[in-house]
């Protein structure tokens, strides 16, 4: 994706950049899913949440750039991100990562299953084999990478670690098989951040929960205050079991 001109780079509250990418971006996504679907409420990053959205059994979360500071930096590690919660679960989701030259992918997940679309076709995901933690790839913050994740590493007996800026690309290399496990203890991961990436790697084959194993919550409130653990499954009951006590200070975060 070429990043031409200036980006007008601002911090909203919390000292997290926005774009005027990711505004144009908000507003044209919102169009289209107000024309599409004119009867449900949405929320985007980018605009307070509609009243009582919260308490609709169908609603859209949007994240129109997805890893801003890698968008920022010319980095690729960003996407856009589109999910539809029903009843509160994710179950589908978009996962948009617009890459140069032609190496562009579109990760998405629908009733069928979760696929990976390119320049080549599309094809089913999956999640990798790996049923023994200490054998995981293990993908990580680029921008809020917390020195909790080398205890994290140290205690599964992790070495490979690769970095990326947004949430919605590490959970969908996970879909794709490529990565294994993705632990985050930062609190202040929103709903827009999980919501299409969750539905990609369930229907893959994977498993998203909170630090201790609990479910992502999509009702009450934006904020995942418990951190997030994601991986292939099959090494999911092993991984919270022994980093959760790491953690200790969080259980009773709401």
């Amino acid at each position: 994706m070429r990043r031409a001109g200036a980006l007008a780079v601002e911090l909203k509250p919390g000292d997290e950049p926005v774009t005027m990418a990711d505004r144009l971006a908000s507003e044209m996504i919102v169009a289209g899913i107000k024309a599409a679907f004119p009867g449900d409420p949405l929320i985007s990053e980018e605009l307070p949440p509609a009243p009582g959205v919260f308490g609709a059994t169908r609603f859209w979360l949007i994240d129109p750039i997805d890893g801003t500071k890698d968008f920022i930096r010319g980095n690729d590690g960003f996407s856009i991100m589109i999910g539809l919660v029903e009843n509160g679960r994710p179950v589908l989701g978009v996962v948009h990562q617009p890459t140069p030259e032609g190496s562009w992918r579109t990760f998405y997940a629908s009733p069928e299953g979760a696929f990976i679309t390119t320049a080549d076709g599309t094809r089913p995901l999956a999640v990798s084999a790996v049923a023994h933690a200490g054998d995981a790839k293990l993908v990580a913050s680029a921008s809020h990478r917390s020195p909790k994740i080398d205890e994290v590493k140290s205690t599964l007996g992790i070495a490979d670690e690769q970095n990326v800026g947004s949430v919605g690309v590490k959970l969908s290399l996970i879909a794709l098989g490529v990565r294994d496990l993705y632990v985050n203890p930062w609190p202040k991961t929103k709903a827009w951040d999980t919501c299409a990436p969750e539905a990609i790697l369930t229907r893959a084959g994977g498993r998203l929960t909170d630090l201790f194993g609990g479910p992502i919550v999509y009702s009450g409130e934006l904020r995942h205050p418990r951190g997030l653990v994601a991986s292939n499954g099959h090494i999911h009951d092993e991984v919270i079991a022994r980093i959760a006590p790491l953690f200790t200070g969080m259980r009773d975060t709401m």
